[in-house]
């Protein structure tokens, strides 16, 4: 018989409820999004396309896509509200708080007509339609944002979209200034439809018990870049680009890996809490960063990450998940590291807001119980209750002696 007070930490091997959004199917190892393996969506489809599977559950026709893309370039611009918030935050501080405190402020502004006069929160029941609105405008929103954050550390100012590019080129527009290479698009869209959803992780699941409360749309997001902000979720990819850079060289992994394991340090960018036969996102991201290695004629890249991988491999078994290829990635981009979790966010909101319509649409307070391992009752030296409590005490234990009869 199972035992009804198990405790699983981390809720490892616990389902708390169903999804329609996405699955990794056992028997291919291929993470799908909606049924579509995600490598295939990756080859073959523009992120916005993605963007609305997940949010509607199929892929758009013609005109759904452009009357998406319609919509998401009207809302690509860096609001003076934000760009003022993000100026106003030390240049020190890491990137995930500028996206953080960004969000938060556009959603403030998005309730602020929402609030009457006493603070009352009106909008916590948005509709579905409003909520997808709102998931769009995030997902318009949030390249500007990144690429500010990046542009703004190097002493430069904000670049204005451009209404002619798609979604991944006018990203690298803004944060870089120029109109980027076709391999370089290809590559970065591709880690963007990769990132975009993944099941019941810690951001999701957080932002599915901040929506079961009730809360607005922008909390329960901010609330899934907090948990994302994590090393253990969401900063792998950093980890991974601070790894290479503390290594050097291809000569240098022997040792490097000898040190490391010695110290038991942990080597992000390596093994998947759900994939157990190697992360199914890899091949299709490695094939992404072998394109940008030949473009941007850096093979030593290629070497110094082949050889780790199988030095690593080798000795401990353990395959790279999907952040080992996307940091040099990003850095052969031309992305700070700093940068490379925020890309992150602008990608997995797609995914977030997805759950947070499902969630809404079906909704119980997500409230989990615990097992109590404190002290027994006991109670404060020389407290004596008044009569009203002790009222309310015989009360409690005669319906109790009452439930245990019946």
């Amino acid at each position: 018989m199972t035992d009804p007070h198990q405790i699983r930490k981390g809720l490892a091997g616990v389902v708390v409820d169903t999804t329609a959004i996405s699955k990794v199917n056992p028997e291919t190892n291929s993470l799908l999004y909606r049924g579509y393996p995600v490598q295939e969506l990756a080859a073959t489809q523009p992120f916005e396309a993605v963007a609305h599977l997940l949010w509607h559950g199929d892929l758009p026709t013609e005109a759904e896509l452009a009357d998406l893309r319609r919509e998401e370039r009207m809302h690509r611009a860096l609001t003076p509200a934000v760009r003022a918030v993000i100026d106003g935050l030390p240049l020190e501080v890491h990137p995930m708080d500028e996206v953080r405190t960004a969000v938060s402020v556009i959603g403030a502004v998005e309730a602020a007509g929402s609030v009457d006069g006493s603070g009352s929160v009106l909008d916590a029941s948005a509709s579905p339609a409003e909520n997808l609105a709102r998931s769009i405008r995030l997902f318009a929103a949030l390249p500007a944002i990144v690429a500010y954050g990046q542009r703004r550390r190097r002493g430069l100012e904000p670049i204005e979209p451009r209404d002619d590019l798609d979604y991944a080129a006018n990203f690298l527009w803004m944060t870089f200034g120029e109109e980027p290479h076709p391999i370089v698009v290809d590559a970065f869209n591709r880690s963007m439809v990769l990132y975009a959803e993944h099941s019941f992780n810690a951001s999701t699941f957080t932002a599915r018990v901040i929506t079961s409360t009730m809360s607005d749309l922008h909390s329960a997001v901010v609330g899934a870049i907090g948990a994302l902000k994590g090393p253990l979720h969401g900063g792998a990819n950093e980890a991974v680009q601070h790894t290479l850079a503390e290594i050097g060289s291809p000569d240098a992994v022997s040792g490097w890996l000898d040190d490391a394991l010695a110290e038991k340090r942990k080597i992000m960018g390596f093994g998947h809490r759900v994939y157990k036969r190697g992360d199914s996102r890899v091949p299709t991201m490695q094939a992404a960063l072998d394109a940008l290695v030949e473009h941007y004629e850096r093979p030593d890249v290629a070497e110094l990450t082949s050889t780790l991988e199988a030095e690593f491999v080798a000795r401990k078994g353990i395959y790279p998940n999907l952040d080992y290829p996307s940091g040099p990635a990003y850095a052969l981009i031309g992305f700070d590291t700093l940068t490379f979790t925020p890309i992150f966010v602008a990608s997995r909101v797609t995914g977030w807001t997805a759950h947070i319509l499902e969630q809404a649409a079906s909704n119980a307070l997500i409230r989990p119980l615990s097992a109590y391992d404190g002290p027994a009752e006991r109670h404060v030296e020389g407290y004596v209750p008044d009569a009203a409590e002790l009222a309310v005490a015989r009360a409690n234990a005669e319906r109790a002696e009452e439930a245990l009869g019946a």
